[in-house]
């Protein structure tokens, strides 16, 4: 009765904590804006397609390089391609690889922060000087190294589309964790000298389990703010790929490869850069928006 009892509780407590946590979001215009403004966008590339059914593939010549208008509302491009179905589509896969670039980011981060963190010693020496090795690589021409040198032979076992998608997703994660890791470690110090970890090393816990059950839920907070802020840089990452000739293959309409695509269009028909870039603007800056406004949530020492 008595572990039932406690268990409900820390529930209720847990719920007023985020409870608590929600109301401080809410009072930051900026964050609600994000929020707001990304919920229509993934809304809008998610059902999108759906409402709007036009070919993101028909090329019609005679419509090439066509101004906004009523049968398309986003202009077409320099093949007669509708621009709104294009943005529409290319947004999927523009997210997709945002999310799951920072889920590996995340993944790599918290596992070598929180190893690092709670054994400290050697294997925090030889963690974070892998951590620093990483951080001192000049990020972008590595990026475009591997990826060039990795694309040829991953499309021929995976396909060009999800050869490509499944490098992107990897190199972009594999080079965006140092950040984590580091901010992972340094709470992860803190937390292994706290009384309720030293319990339960006495008690006889695995050091697994210590890290999974007693350490990371208290550390969810930095975990969060993080993936946040990490989907709008993946999100920018791939976009620079794309725009350098190096992403996806060109029949993929990501937003970075139509802005590629639009870039010797800049002085005749400017719409062809102007949506798919607007697009990455609002996405980026609202993903910003929110976790700045998430960081200052779970921040006790904001009392606002």
């Amino acid at each position: 009765m008595s572990f039932t009892s406690n268990k409900s509780n820390q529930e209720k407590i847990r719920q007023k904590e985020w409870n608590y946590i929600w109301k401080k979001f809410k009072r930051d215009p900026l964050a609600i804006f994000g929020l707001i403004t990304l919920t229509i966008i993934i809304i809008s590339v998610l059902i999108g397609p759906f409402i709007y059914q036009v070919s993101i593939d028909e090329i019609d010549f005679s419509q090439a390089s066509s101004v906004p208008s009523l049968d398309h509302p986003f202009g077409t491009n320099s093949l007669g391609q509708d621009i709104l179905a294009r943005v529409f589509f290319g947004g999927r896969i523009s997210l997709t690889v945002g999310i799951l670039a920072m889920l590996v980011a995340i993944f790599l981060g918290t596992t070598i922060g929180a190893i690092a963190g709670f054994y400290g010693g050697i294997v925090d020496g030889l963690l974070m000087r892998l951590t620093d090795l990483f951080l001192a690589l000049p990020q972008l021409p590595l990026l475009l190294l591997v990826v060039y040198l990795f694309r040829e032979p991953i499309k021929k076992v995976a396909g060009p589309e999800l050869g490509i998608f499944v490098l992107v997703v990897l190199v972009i994660g594999g080079l965006n964790w140092m950040s984590v890791a580091r901010l992972v470690r340094g709470n992860v110090l803190k937390l292994r000298e706290m009384e309720f970890v030293k319990a339960a090393v006495v008690l006889g816990a695995k050091p697994s389990r210590i890290i999974l059950i007693h350490i990371l839920p208290n550390v969810l907070s930095i975990i969060i703010v993080a993936a946040t802020l990490g989907v709008g840089n993946a999100i920018i990452t791939e976009s620079t790929l794309s725009f350098l000739g190096l992403g996806f293959p060109p029949d993929v309409p990501t937003w970075g490869q139509m802005l590629f695509q639009a870039k010797d269009y800049l002085t005749t028909a400017p719409h062809i850069a102007f949506f798919p870039g607007l697009a990455i603007f609002l996405t980026v800056l609202s993903i910003n928006y929110i976790g700045d406004g998430l960081r200052d949530a779970f921040d006790p020492k904001n009392t606002k």
